[in-house]
């Protein structure tokens, strides 16, 4: 989408899952070499970092379960965080919830709570920002902000399409997301 212009002034945001939207989903990572990059994901991403800023939300649930350290999380986002540094790729924040589900945690998604958080501390706006990933909670989450979602069957989304509402913006992975989220901020004056 070269055809966008893209101002500094936008507070939009493109707010991404991390395992099956950007990396592979592989279970619970707990070392660099586990991260498998989906093809696209570089491309599309420095097209999205033209207009918007970018931060991953992930539930790491396994935190939580004992099954993997908040350390070993800690070092595969920054191992991730430093891939997308070499790409150009400028990441604003990853944002972790380690908890269970059903822990009662007010961050794990589809929790607003770090968009809201994002939002505060970065001035986004988030009627003007989006969410991408492949599962229903992240649709909901979208929801729940007041952003707009986009649903990638990449990851486990195939396996949970149909849980998701029949209006949603679908997208085959995160290289076709970037494209839907260009085309709606060239049409919209979205961008920055």
């Amino acid at each position: 989408m070269s055809d966008i212009t893209c101002g500094k002034a936008s507070r939009g945001a493109v707010f991404l899952d991390r395992d099956g939207t950007i990396i592979e989903d592989r279970g619970y990572l707990s070392e660099p070499e586990d991260v498998v990059w989906y093809e696209e994901a570089f491309s599309a991403l420095i097209r999205l970092s033209e207009c918007f800023r970018l931060f991953i939300v992930t539930n790491q649930n396994g935190v939580g379960k004992g099954m993997i350290s908040m350390e070993a999380v800690d070092r595969v986002n920054a191992y991730i965080a430093s891939c997308l540094k070499r790409h150009s790729v400028p990441l604003a924040a990853t944002y972790v919830c380690p908890h269970e589900r059903g822990s009662g945690c007010r961050c794990m998604k589809p929790s607003p709570y770090f968009l809201e958080k994002a939002e505060g501390d970065f001035r986004i706006d988030l009627g003007r920002s989006f969410v991408i990933g492949d599962h229903p909670q992240d649709a909901e989450l979208a929801e729940n902000a007041g952003a707009t979602g986009i649903y990638v069957l990449s990851g486990h989304g195939r396996k949970h399409r149909d849980e998701i509402p029949g209006d949603a913006i679908v997208a085959d992975g995160i290289g076709e997301a970037a494209e839907v989220i260009l085309e709606r901020a060239r049409l919209s004056g979205l961008s920055r």
